[in-house]
């Protein structure tokens, strides 16, 4: 095999790394270049959304922006990742023919396996976990994503050498649902780096050597020290504009903004979906459908071909399974451990939350809802008799905190709402801990009661949705948009009832639903 290029390009913005990378796989992919392992840092520190994902549902831009952290876009797929100043990026740029792997999943599996060579140089005993981490004891120390261009392939990864945990934490919306796989509470035990495990940061140039011994090794290759050719700083400057775009950046926004948007997001074995629906209500047609998610896709294609191919469709379940599942007899492999039932069941989640429409609850109002065992109007029809309100809306040195009852002092919005739901004949129950909540609701279950109303983070509602379902009573509820202590890393502090921070209730939206249960 001819000898391979290592490229070093340094810091680069969030832009200027995102740019060359669609410039050397294009580079390679016409074989004006030879196969080539990148190295790459940022300054500024940046988010990375994946290909498909949505900057709104995976970033707190506000955060970012105060401070002064880019967010960009990556060609490839998979989650959002934080990248600051001491990370190392990595990246290969090869043909498929020049690796000899049966498939791309055979190929990913074996570059990880060039890191981890690497990774034992140090004395880390790292392992590859299927299908995109290397990991350390079960803690990730470096998250990969691969896409192709014809002949040509792009995996890269991020190496944690010495890591700001709070900051990432502070930057995304990290998918509470994400860390359920292994019964996680915290990020922070989902996570390692070069000098947690070492006790010490080893020289950058050490880094990179050890990575670079490890790709020779596993592929009998040579690197030979290079720069970037003409054609390709000529292909950068010509498209740096784009990756510093807002076109690019946000490109998977929605483009029918005067219909309602309804959205879903949906956790399978091969990643999260989010799903955003524009319906036109009055003829029940889907006008156009966003599908987001951290899953993979080969090729890049094929997401936007599965929106074609639902445009226009009626918002009824057996007309989109039947769209979707012709989608998959023709096009095998595509979202690796994604089903097509998982897609079916992730768009008509977000089709029912049609039904609040209808009872003067707005699109971005109905998104906020969640509902359990049953459709939103079959759950109204059943009259829920119980409202179950979260103790961190009450104020926290409030002596009715931890108390089931609460006396309407006008201080916070829990009085407003148990006042509220008295008027309307439910019967209102702070909820202290989940393990009150499972109390609750078994104690609901065993007097025969069918449905109630809630009012949860949403956080924590992808967290327990199972539990939820499997308390088998029905239920409507209510996110809280402001700070939760999810946002905070204190969810194990909730969990036991010993928050200390404090929500609010969305009074106004808890008004029109038990309005609606009167109807």
């Amino acid at each position: 095999m001819d000898d391979w290029r290592l490229l070093d390009t340094g810091v680069l913005s969030a832009a200027e790394n995102m740019a060359l990378d669609e410039v050397i796989l294009e580079a390679r992919s016409k074989e004006f270049i030879p196969n080539t392992l990148r190295f790459l840092q940022f300054n500024p520190p940046a988010v990375l959304v994946g290909y498909y994902q949505g900057v709104e549902q995976e970033v707190r831009t506000k955060y970012c922006r105060e401070q002064t952290i880019d967010i960009n876009r990556r060609m490839t797929g998979g989650g959002a990742i934080f990248f600051d100043r001491s990370q190392l990026g990595w990246g290969i740029y090869a043909l498929k023919k020049d690796i000899g792997a049966a498939n791309l999943e055979i190929l990913f599996k074996k570059i990880c396996q060039a890191v981890i060579l690497g990774l034992k140089r140090f004395g880390i005993d790292a392992k590859y976990r299927p299908k995109n981490d290397i990991e350390v004891a079960g803690k990730k120390i470096s998250g990969t994503g691969g896409t192709e261009e014809k002949s040509a392939f792009l995996f890269q990864g991020t190496l944690l050498m010495d890591f700001d945990v709070d900051t990432m934490l502070k930057s995304l919306r990290i998918p509470t649902e994400k860390l359920m796989d292994k019964g996680i509470e915290s990020a922070r035990e989902r996570i390692t780096c070069l000098k947690w495990e070492l006790g010490y940061l080893p020289k950058l140039s050490e880094v990179k050597d050890a990575i670079r011994e490890g790709f020779e090794e596993t592929f009998k290759i040579k690197f030979a020290e290079g720069r970037l050719t003409e054609y390709e700083q000529g292909l950068l400057a010509n498209k740096i504009d784009r990756f510093k775009s807002n076109e690019w950046i946000y490109q998977r926004k929605g483009s029918v903004e005067k219909l309602p948007i309804l959205t879903s997001s949906y956790r399978t074995k091969g990643g999260s979906i989010q799903v955003s629906l524009a319906i036109n209500v009055e003829t029940n047609i889907i006008q156009s459908v966003l599908i987001t998610g951290d899953f993979f896709a080969h090729p890049k294609s094929a997401l936007f071909d599965l929106e074609a191919a639902l445009k226009f469709t009626r918002a009824e379940k057996e007309r989109i399974q039947e769209v979707v599942y012709d989608f998959f007899e023709k096009e095998k492999g595509l979202f690796p451990d994604i089903s097509p039932s998982d897609f079916v069941d992730a768009i008509y989640e977000a089709v029912e939350k049609g039904e609040c429409l209808k009872h003067g609850i707005s699109s971005p109002e109905a998104n906020r809802i969640f509902t359990v065992n049953g459709t939103f109007d079959e759950i109204i029809k059943q009259k829920p008799s119980y409202l179950l309100l979260p103790y961190c809306a009450k104020l926290v040195d409030c002596e009715h905190r931890h108390k089931r009852e609460c006396v309407d002092c006008g201080e916070c919005s829990v009085g407003d709402v148990y006042r509220l739901a008295s008027e309307k004949g439910l019967s209102p129950v702070t909820i202290t801990s989940f393990e009150d909540l499972m109390e609750t609701l078994a104690d609901m279950e065993s007097k025969g009661i069918k449905s109630y109303i809630g009012s949860c983070c949403r956080q924590f509602y992808i967290k327990h949705r199972k539990d939820f379902e499997m308390a088998k009573l029905c239920g409507i509820l209510i996110d809280i948009e402001n700070t939760t202590c999810y946002e905070l890393g204190k969810e194990n502090e909730a969990y036991s009832g010993v928050f200390k921070g404090q929500t609010e209730l969305d009074a106004g939206l808890i008004s029109k639903i038990l309005n609606s249960c009167e109807q």
